[in-house]
């Protein structure tokens, strides 16, 4: 019983990260998206990326949705830190080309499972 009270102190006593509320956590996500908005056009021209502007704002956008369902304000807090730091490496060409592009890295599909998929696929 003790060892039970002495866990939801602890948990209780958890400290924010930046952000004290969801509302504040939702400002820095949106503050972070609008400064990747405007350095796109950028990054485009000093990496010389082979995508137009609105293709990288498309991933830009497809990246956020991806985190869409995170509610853990300590987690948002993390991923906008993240998203600075890359930020950060991308404005001060810090990053090489190849860095930029693994952004559309295909996704890999996933291995077959069933006989039939892996006979066709040629998977032992």
């Amino acid at each position: 019983m003790a060892g039970r009270e002495a866990v939801k102190r602890v948990v209780q006593q958890v400290r924010p990260i930046l952000s004290v509320d969801r509302e504040e956590a939702r400002k820095r996500a949106l503050n972070l998206y609008k400064a990747w908005y405007r350095q796109i056009p950028y990054i485009v021209m000093d990496y010389d990326i082979p995508m137009t502007v609105e293709q990288c704002r498309d991933k830009l956008r497809e990246e956020f949705v991806k985190n869409r369902s995170v509610t853990d304000i300590r987690v948002i807090d993390m991923l906008v830190i993240k998203g600075q730091m890359e930020l950060k490496e991308s404005v001060e060409i810090w990053k090489q080309k190849g860095h930029i592009m693994r952004y559309w890295k295909e996704s890999q599909e996933p291995k077959p499972t069933d006989f039939l998929s892996k006979f066709i696929q040629g998977v032992n």
